[in-house]
């Protein structure tokens, strides 16, 4: 029981230091400012959402078994609630005035809103699995099939805390979906180029198309119908990655740059 007690306590102590760190580098001059916006972008991101996400779902577990895992997340969850109230403590015009979670919670009921933002955290592991997939997986197709470099600091960052008025639990929710957002989302661009090189071929329902036409544009794009022949869909393949230089999805700028890098301008050079 003292075991648990201790991971418990020093997990909620690292966190919480964590944050205050956060707090402390944009007011530590340049030098600190320029750590933390490196903090906001990938790869330095990852350092930080791994710290507070996944080392205590780590550590735990190694110290303790499962009984550490569920000692270290509660200590999460309380860590962010702490500080979730000390952070509005520190804001007080901004936690007196208009809020997100006061309006959703005249919306829905206060209950039914905090249960179901506690259900998404649910999901974290599976937005970390995307996300390795992202940093250790999808530069081998780069390598091996030619397919688009990403410069993953434009998808994978969060901005949100420099918003005026978000406070305690706004902000931390809000942070978030803005890392959650940037990691699907990159997820879904790196998949385009997948789905178009290996099978361009549309789905024979069509409500699976429309639905899924938003993510992948080239179904309406370029894929064949779903009731073409074997002659068409190797037709597309030679058509748009016969002479291509990066093997990127139909509707992707790449094929309009080199290596998704912008042409340059004309008294620049020439692309």
């Amino acid at each position: 029981m003292n075991e648990l007690l201790y991971i418990g306590l020093i997990t909620i102590g690292a966190l919480l230091l964590g944050t205050l760190v956060l707090h402390l580098l944009p007011k530590l001059g340049g030098g600190g400012r320029a750590i933390m916006d490196w903090f906001s972008v990938a790869p330095g991101l990852d350092l930080v959402v791994a710290y507070f996400t996944a080392l205590p779902m780590i550590v735990g577990p190694i110290l303790a078994g499962w009984a550490g895992l569920g000692v270290s997340v509660a200590a999460q969850v309380l860590s962010l609630l702490i500080w979730s109230w000390l952070h509005g403590w520190a804001h007080p015009t901004a936690r007196k005035g208009p809020r997100i979670v006061k309006v959703l919670n005249d919306l829905v009921g206060a209950p039914r809103n905090y249960a179901a933002l506690w259900v998404t955290t649910i999901v974290v592991p599976m937005f970390w699995a995307v996300r390795l997939a992202e940093i250790f997986v999808y530069p081998f197709l780069v390598w091996i099939v030619r397919f688009p470099r990403y410069t993953q600091s434009e998808w994978v960052a969060v901005s949100r805390h420099k918003f005026d008025g978000l406070v305690g639990h706004d902000l931390i929710w809000c942070l978030y979906c803005d890392w959650m957002t940037g990691v699907w989302s990159l997820g879904s661009e790196m998949l385009r180029n997948v789905e178009s090189f290996w099978c361009p071929i549309r789905f024979k329902s069509t409500n699976k198309c429309d639905n899924c036409k938003h993510d992948f544009p080239d179904i309406y794009g370029g894929w064949v119908k779903a009731n073409g022949g074997m002659d068409e869909v190797t037709a597309v393949l030679k058509k748009h990655y016969g002479d291509a230089e990066v093997n990127a999805w139909f509707g992707h700028p790449a094929r309009l740059t080199v290596e998704g890098s912008p042409p340059m301008p004309d008294d620049e050079g020439t692309a």
